[in-house]
């Protein structure tokens, strides 16, 4: 059985999930969209990041919409 080895795009990642995670316990809510601090979170800005940094593995511009 052979073990997936993570590059420093999914480890970033997973520490974000688990931040995100947090956050969302501390706040008593099960997803960011009934959180009120949603439009200005760090937290989920971050995590956001994070998802598109491991999907391009850093090659890409940047996350706007």
């Amino acid at each position: 059985m052979s073990e997936k080895v993570l590059d420093e795009w999914e480890i970033a990642l997973q520490q974000k999930k688990i931040e995100l995670q947090k956050c969302q316990q501390e706040h008593h809510v099960n997803s960011c969209l009934k959180c009120d601090k949603l439009l200005s979170c760090e937290v989920r800005d971050s995590y956001v990041k994070a998802v598109y940094d491991s999907m391009n593995k850093g090659t890409g511009g940047g996350f706007e919409f």
